[in-house]
């Protein structure tokens, strides 16, 4: 499922048009986002969390040459499911 087909299934079970309902999920992304850039964490009880996690340095290999390279820290963003949601997709 993309984007629109959310979209288009949230819009038919909620009897929201589809204009609404992408300018919520668009403003639902975008304050996650927001939170994630300064390093917040996203809870919904029952989902899931959306959080940032910090990645070491590391060494790494150019596949091309086979020279070594050092890969820089970063933080990525992470999704850790809720209970509820485990148990739906069992």
């Amino acid at each position: 499922m993309n984007k629109t087909d959310l979209i288009n299934n949230i819009a038919a079970k909620s009897g929201l048009s589809k204009r609404d309902v992408e300018t919520v999920l668009n403003g639902f992304l975008g304050e996650v986002t927001a939170a994630l850039q300064a390093g917040e964490k996203v809870q919904l009880i029952g989902f899931g969390t959306f959080e940032t996690r910090k990645r070491n340095s590391r060494k790494g290999r150019n596949p091309q040459t086979g020279k070594t390279i050092e890969i820089p820290a970063s933080r990525v963003p992470a999704f850790k499911a809720g209970n509820k949601l485990k148990e739906a997709v069992k």
